[in-house]
């Protein structure tokens, strides 16, 4: 894959572990699961899962417009629960990013996630 490229974004947390941010191929970009970290601090950002969500996307959008792409562009996400409860929360926030024409979707119970994280969401958006 002569054409695949690395992303990183300073505004969006490091990888905590042997995997970049995104990678770039073939005019789509494909995004490592974003947890809801500050970029600043490393740390989960306070709050539940509302908060949480947000922070995520926020992630996403950094790691995305270092790409050249952004949330309006992505076609498909995936959204990992701690706890499918939370579903509603989660998508209340969801909905507030992908107003018109929003991606497919698929969410997902986990038995865990990184640093206790409640929600994780990973994506794949157009360049």
């Amino acid at each position: 894959m002569s054409n695949k490229t690395i992303i990183n974004s300073d505004n969006a947390p490091k990888a905590i572990g042997p995997y970049s941010q995104a990678v770039a191929v073939n005019g789509l970009v494909f995004c490592a699961g974003q947890i809801p970290l500050d970029p600043m601090t490393m740390n989960v950002v306070a709050g539940g899962v509302a908060e949480q969500t947000h922070q995520c996307l926020k992630n996403a959008q950094a790691v995305l417009q270092a790409a050249g792409s952004d949330l309006s562009k992505v076609v498909k996400t995936t959204v990992f629960l701690q706890n499918m409860s939370d579903f509603a929360a989660m998508n209340a926030v969801y909905a507030t990013y992908f107003t018109s024409n929003p991606p497919a979707r698929s969410t997902v119970e986990v038995a865990k996630l990184p640093k206790d994280a409640l929600v994780e969401i990973e994506c794949i958006g157009a360049i």
